[in-house]
């Protein structure tokens, strides 16, 4: 979990107020009529061209596909800045109750499980128009929360040694020290955090799009929870970026950010700094520290949507399974004309189990044989055993399948 400097004094049941005034956050938005606002709508305006390419140059069964494997990468890379390096192979047995026997490892696994049960949440609507509200952010942190095993709901103080427990769904109530960066007091949270949703909720599309990357900034400002602050920024923003580009799961910020991980750290400690000078916007914050951190944001954005469009481009993706599939065969991991399978499920994107003796030209018996191992491969799935088949991209194929998507395990 994140690491944080404790203040020394012993916790009250009343939360320390400093009664900070929100203008210290100031400005939430980069204003009309900036150099550094018109090129971030720029950026938004061809982010949201690319990912509308991308997510209709696919046809939804692999949509679907690539949208499972995406959840896993993308909490593999969020947890990765954290420090924890709980690989998608891992992740995947995990969402099987397959865990490690090491402590720690099964830890991780279980932490990561709480990443991907949230983000699927997220996917299937749970913060849709809610992202920033003090509700959503709230309910997403205690969900991921309340999923973690009990030795990560646990921070220690590094001066006094004291061990403190992280409360799901609540507002820390304790002072911080994050880095050279001093939070607000616990006591001005709601105060503050009523602020960040009426600056954020009601915005037009584009401003949305940019928001996302002035949101994650400003809710680490806050520093809200004692921890998991990160990740929830890290959500929140993918969710925002759902709403507003309808990315279908099948890209992720999170792989943008950790593959820059000291320049995401860098320009997200910069937008802490007070304004420069009287060029540097109005607001008690420099202004041009959040353009810079916007353009990074906006920009890892679009580098990942072109890295997933040229991976998952239908022929090459094509090529290299039906490659894997021939070698399989050879070794005898998998039946003949199993690549006849998986060819007409590429094409198709569903496939009853009906047509499968007609495909590959064999008995039904042979077909079940066939269909069998591919479900046991994990390259095919189906809801029942007389549902359609659909296809499916196991994280354990990511490296030949997905080539760069994660690295090798």
């Amino acid at each position: 979990m994140e690491k944080m400097n404790q203040d020394k004094k012993p916790a009250k049941n009343t939360p320390i107020n400093r009664d900070e005034h929100t203008d210290e956050m100031e400005p939430m938005l980069v204003r009309e009529g900036s150099k550094g606002r018109t090129e971030l709508s720029d950026l938004a305006l061809e982010l949201t061209a690319k990912s509308t390419g991308l997510s209709k140059s696919l046809p939804p069964a692999i949509l679907k596909a690539l949208a499972n494997l995406v959840r896993s990468m993308n909490c593999y890379y969020s947890n990765l800045i954290e420090g924890h390096d709980t690989h998608p192979v891992d992740i995947e047995r995990a969402l099987v109750e397959d865990f490690s026997d090491d402590p720690e490892k099964r830890d991780l696994q279980l932490e990561a499980k709480a990443h991907i049960s949230v983000q699927q949440w997220i996917d299937e609507g749970g913060l849709q128009d809610r992202a920033t509200t003090q509700e959503g952010i709230l309910d997403a942190h205690r969900r991921f929360c309340e999923l973690l095993p009990d030795d990560l709901l646990w921070i220690e103080n590094p001066d006094t040694g004291e061990k403190i427990r992280v409360i799901p769904g609540k507002f820390r109530t304790r002072d911080v020290k994050v880095g050279k960066h001093v939070p607000i007091s616990p006591g001005a949270i709601s105060k503050f955090m009523d602020r960040f949703e009426n600056a954020y909720r009601h915005l037009g599309k584009v401003d949305q799009i940019v928001a996302a990357a002035y949101a994650h900034h400003r809710l680490l400002w806050i520093h809200p929870f004692l921890d998991g602050n990160g990740r929830v920024a890290r959500l929140m923003s993918y969710a925002m970026l759902c709403d507003s580009l309808q990315t279908e799961g099948v890209w992720s910020i999170a792989r943008g950010l950790a593959r820059n991980v000291e320049q995401y750290k860098q320009l997200l400690s910069n937008c802490d700094l007070p304004r420069r000078n009287d060029l540097d916007g109005r607001g008690n914050l420099s202004e041009e520290a959040l353009v810079e951190f916007a353009r990074f944001f906006l920009q890892a954005c679009i580098d990942q949507v072109e890295f997933m469009e040229d991976l998952v481009q239908p022929e090459k993706l094509r090529a290299r399974i039906m490659i894997w599939a021939e070698e399989e065969i050879r070794l005898d991991a998998l039946p003949p004309k199993s690549d006849l399978v998986l060819d007409a499920l590429l094409h198709s994107g569903e496939l009853s189990r009906a047509k499968v003796p007609d495909i590959i030209n064999l008995s039904n018996r042979s077909a079940r044989r066939i269909t069998s191992a591919l479900i046991k491969n994990g390259v095919v799935t189906s809801e029942s055993t007389r549902a359609p088949l659909h296809i499916s991209i196991p994280a354990k194929l990511g490296a030949r399948w997905m080539p760069g998507l994660f690295p090798e395990k």
